[in-house]
């Protein structure tokens, strides 16, 4: 991010030939919520579909399997680069991830988050048209209020960063006002946010925005919370959209071409 804006994505970094591509092993966190592991293999699917010369892994940090170390174990020694599915750089990219890799013992290269990142933006714009948001006019950005709705973290920075996001959405799409709210016991929380965008000088309709990628608790908890505090409209997950897949396999290409690099520096 650079002077409160987030930087477009670099042109396409080369795939390279299919028999050198790393496997990529995709990270997700895990939930005892069916939905989430079937949003997860919806999403392999489309980024299997969009790079056939790519081979994608799944590993779960909890709750799913199969865990980090049994994947890492099928790989058998095999190049990898691992891409946690992730938003932010909170806990779970910070020390979880990480020490689960340290833990196998491989030395895989590891990309960055999705976020911050014009194609999420793209991505919460796909939803909230599902939902029956008519994007197409500028009068109804205008007039309508955003409310992006995140687990929220116990990390500032993170919370920090969605904000940012959530700025950067109102600057580029028009929006008349796009707010934060958080799922978890960090404020501010979803009632408040819809009574503070309601408040706001133009806004003649209030939509929620999940800010996060498969269903499950958090999801149903703000779905709730927007419902009984009046939204106009609730969008969905991001879950397998498109710009999810192509987000992935640009921060894979990324990590996969920069390891190399590190690794020449280093020695």
């Amino acid at each position: 991010m650079s002077n409160g804006r987030l930087s477009a994505l670099p042109c396409p970094l080369p795939a390279g030939p299919a028999a050198g591509s790393p496997v990529l092993l995709l990270i997700a966190h895990g939930s005892r919520d069916p939905r989430h592991a079937a949003t997860v293999d919806a999403l392999v699917g489309l980024v299997r579909r969009a790079r056939p010369s790519v081979e994608v892994a799944t590993a779960y940090l909890d709750h799913c399997a199969p865990r980090i170390p049994q994947v890492v174990d099928r790989l058998d020694g095999r190049a990898a680069v691992a891409v946690p599915l992730l938003l932010g750089r909170a806990f779970h990219a910070k020390s979880d991830i990480p020490a689960a890799l340290r833990a196998t013992g491989a030395d895989l290269p590891v990309a960055d988050v999705l976020g911050p990142s014009p194609l999420l933006l793209d991505a919460l714009d796909r939803r909230l048209a599902e939902a029956g948001l008519d994007l197409g006019s500028a009068a109804v950005r205008r007039r309508t209020g955003v409310l992006l709705a995140s687990a929220g973290s116990s990390d500032p920075a993170a919370n920090a960063a969605t904000r940012a996001l959530a700025a950067e959405w109102q600057r580029t799409r028009g929006w008349a006002a796009v707010g934060t709210a958080h799922a978890s016991a960090v404020p501010p929380h979803v009632p408040d946010a819809i009574a503070a965008l309601r408040a706001a000088p133009g806004v003649a309709r209030v939509a929620v925005a999940p800010y996060l990628l498969a269903p499950g608790l958090l999801p149903d908890r703000i779905t709730t919370a927007a419902t009984a505090a009046g939204a106009d409209l609730v969008a969905d997950t991001l879950g397998a959209a498109p710009e999810i897949a192509a987000l992935l396999l640009h921060r894979y290409e990324h990590a996969r071409h920069a390891a190399p690099a590190a690794r020449a520096l280093s020695a």
